[in-house]
């Protein structure tokens, strides 16, 4: 027993973002009784990039979340070597011909109503400490206004969260990393159907810029534009992310109609942790490392990783077994794609290779089909394909020959400005 505890909940869930808001929800209908806490009050923004694949598309389908009043996206403009190709997106077993792209802000608070519209109850405002017996296992939740016991605690506080950080999910030393900022602006392009991609982005003086950079419309006369690099990438120095994006800002301003860019927000993305689950708890979403490395995308498999965890709760395993049967689920699900696409981070950090590889792929239509495929979070190993059978055959090539190529540690530093 678990002494001084104010009140009991099933499940006490930290962080109301996608991830956890999509635990709650699940939970809830479930019959469980679910605490949401969040250190922030509703209606704060967070740095995003606002663009959601078909991925994200079917998880707003099993939570009842409507996205039509927001833009929609039919697929991906890739840029690379002077060269566009539109792909549209694959339709695939569960998985729509469509994205969307909604402010994080709005999609957020979306998520949230579902969560209290299905019982769950909301604490805002509230820092919360993950508490475990002396045994080790996780057994409820400190917060400002009491303890809460809980037989599971689902951590969804983001990548490198303090409550993360205290069960050991860490990025390892080696784990690869993204970089990242964004900002809005107006664009008379804003109701662009497709999600831009610039793989290979050049300055001003036609020089290579490391990292890559997006811009996603959002339908209501300005877009989301981003820039971003991994920390396998090799650089002269260190990288001031808002310089980046400026230049990057520069490049397609006159294809974009761009204006002046609003506030710009910048972010870390571990790609993975060392830790994802132990007793008495699981983590969820950026929080267990469930970031593409290719795109830096992550609330689509935040919401599914957030749903697994209700299902493997509610189901046989009960609390005692949900987190050597949820670490079993993502380990199946999404641990080969995530192992192959960060070793390919290391591999796309020579810059001359990489212009080799985009040389090939914007010229092959069923090379784009695959890019489509990695980039809109849509692979599925249940009903393979020729996407599949690609990613697989490269993963193994890349594991039997990853003594030539890795270089463990971060390159690229990069300022979060």
């Amino acid at each position: 027993m678990w002494d001084g505890v104010s009140v009991r909940y099933d499940v006490a869930v930290i962080g109301a973002g996608p991830g956890g808001s999509a635990a709650a929800t699940h939970l809830a209908r479930g019959g469980a009784r679910v605490v949401l806490v969040d250190r922030a009050a509703r209606g704060r923004d967070k740095s995003c990039g606002d663009g959601l694949t078909p991925r994200a598309m079917h998880e707003f389908a099993r939570l009842g979340y409507d996205p039509t009043p927001y833009h929609r996206t039919d697929g991906l403009r890739i840029v690379a070597r002077e060269r566009q190709r539109e792909v549209r997106w694959p339709e695939r077993a569960g998985f729509p011909g469509c994205g969307s792209v909604i402010r994080r802000v709005d999609l957020d608070a979306g998520l949230l109503d579902l969560a209290i519209a299905a019982g769950a109850d909301l604490r805002e405002r509230s820092e919360a400490t993950v508490v475990r017996d002396d045994r080790g296992r996780a057994v409820g939740v400190d917060t400002p206004d009491g303890r809460i016991g809980a037989d599971l605690v689902v951590v969804a506080a983001g990548a490198g969260s303090p409550v993360a950080a205290s069960l050991g999910a860490t990025r390892p030393r080696s784990g690869v990393q993204g970089l990242a900022i964004r900002a809005y602006a107006p664009s008379t392009r804003s109701t662009d159907r497709h999600l831009e991609a610039s793989l290979a982005v050049r300055d001003a003086e036609g020089r290579a810029m490391p990292g890559y950079g997006w811009v996603f419309p959002l339908g209501d006369g300005s877009v989301n534009i981003g820039f971003g690099v991994l920390s396998t990438m090799r650089t002269e120095g260190r990288l001031n992310l808002r310089n980046l994006l400026g230049q990057y800002a520069a490049s397609v301003r006159d294809a974009w109609g761009l204006g002046e860019l609003e506030r710009s927000w910048a972010w870390r993305l571990p790609m993975e942790v060392d830790r994802r689950c132990g007793p008495g708890w699981v983590a969820v979403g950026d929080a267990a490392g469930l970031v593409n490395p290719c795109n830096g995308e992550g609330i689509d498999y935040a919401m599914e990783s957030g749903r697994i965890a209700a299902e493997v709760f509610l189901g046989e395993a009960g609390p005692d077994g949900t987190a050597a049967a949820y670490e079993a689920v993502l380990a199946a699900r999404f641990d080969p794609f995530f192992r192959t696409a960060r070793r390919f981070a290391h591999v796309i950090a020579r810059p001359r290779l990489l212009d080799v590889l985009l040389g090939g792929a914007m010229v092959s239509d069923a090379t784009m089909r695959l890019v489509a495929a990695v980039l809109g979070n849509i692979l599925d190993d249940e009903h393979p394909r020729f996407a599949e059978f690609s990613v697989r055959a490269g993963g193994a090539v890349l594991g039997a020959t990853e003594r030539l190529w890795r270089r463990d540690g971060d390159a690229a530093a990069a300022e979060l400005v």
